[in-house]
């Protein structure tokens, strides 16, 4: 998708048909990472990340606060995103009103029509965390459109809260699915998730790369940790406080603040691999002296951890660790595991 000059005059004009809003026309977007420029090679795993907090945004109804929301994200066509996620249940954000579930269903039905457009205009995959029902049974679920708009799945809330149950909603699957992109496979997480590990290790093993956390909170260090104890990128969209994208070290690359209040979008590379320093730093001299630029090594001494990264689209870091013979972290633990247990029937110890 094209977005020069006349694109984005189509793009607004198109969403307002769409969605029924007088877009923002000219307005900038700050955020917190790099402007794309045109005839930039991208990397063969990069993800362009769009994430949202609601925060100041709070509106008489789900209406107004839905075309707000749309104004500010028509202004991400500059970045071309390739995944946009909303908050936990974001069409309710609304000062002082209270609504069924009935219409609460009947409301978020009517959103996802929009944002099934939004996916399809924008040709990226949307993260719309509203309520679902089936069989008669209602959900505080997330729904996923792909770049076509079409519906890719649907993740249930695990972790429901107490007032959540007597409300009358159905807790989901304990365990949650994972989706598969065209960039990778992405799990999903709503809000009161993150006081459990289960599900956060499910999606781990089942080979998420990328982890969305929908919340009615901002969650702080916690999302830092799931990312770094699953090695795996977490992104939080939040209503309150700051929606981020922490990397598979569960340092943050991107969030929103002060300045960029409730729009963030950056680059998340996953072309990289999360090893035990040692003993496999042995072949990094080797590495290094081979593909020099094209390669980035990051070492946590104190930890020691090591991240292999290619910083080229013709580099691929699984090539690099079969050609010398290096193993994930996860490989590393595993190894020993089984030499654990072999030596341990070896003695009789069980």
């Amino acid at each position: 998708m094209n977005f020069d000059t006349s694109s984005r005059r189509n793009f607004i004009k198109k969403s307002a048909i769409v969605t029924g809003f007088a877009a923002t026309g000219s307005a900038a977007l700050a955020l917190n990472s790099e402007m794309p420029s045109g005839g930039v090679e991208k990397l063969t795993r990069e993800v362009w990340i769009a994430s949202f907090s609601q925060s100041g945004l709070s509106e008489k109804s789900p209406a107004d606060l839905e075309e707000k929301m749309l104004k500010l994200l028509g202004n991400l066509s500059i970045y071309k995103p390739d995944i946009v996620c909303l908050p936990e249940a974001y069409p309710f954000q609304i000062a002082g009103q209270k609504y069924s579930m009935a219409q609460q269903l009947e409301i978020s039905a009517e959103s996802l029509v929009k944002y099934a457009a939004f996916s399809k205009l924008n040709n990226c995959y949307t993260i719309c965390p509203v309520y679902t029902a089936e069989n008669g049974l209602s959900y505080n679920a997330a729904v996923i459109f792909d770049r076509s708009g079409a519906k890719l799945g649907e993740y249930r809330k695990i972790r429901l809260t107490k007032g959540e149950v007597e409300s009358g909603l159905i807790p989901g699957p304990v365990i949650p699915p994972v989706f598969q992109t065209d960039f990778g496979k992405i799990g999903v997480q709503i809000c009161f998730d993150s006081l459990w590990d289960d599900g956060w290790k499910s999606l781990r093993a089942q080979g998420a790369e990328i982890v969305f956390w929908a919340s009615a909170y901002s969650g702080g260090q916690v999302l830092n940790a799931k990312a770094l104890l699953h090695q795996y990128v977490v992104v939080s969209s939040t209503r309150p406080g700051p929606a981020k994208i922490c990397d598979i070290s569960g340092e943050l690359i991107a969030q929103t603040g002060k300045w960029d209040k409730n729009l963030v979008c950056a680059p998340v590379n996953l072309e990289k691999a999360f090893l035990h320093t040692w003993p496999y730093c042995n072949r990094f001299p080797e590495i290094k002296l081979k593909y020099g630029r094209k390669v980035k090594i990051t070492t946590y001494h104190d930890e020691e951890w090591t991240i292999i990264e290619s910083l080229s689209p013709d580099v691929k870091v699984a090539d690099i660790m079969a050609e010398f013979e290096l193993r994930t972290y996860e490989q590393h633990k595993l190894d020993a595991e089984i030499a654990q247990e072999n030596a341990r029937k070896k003695a009789g110890i069980y």
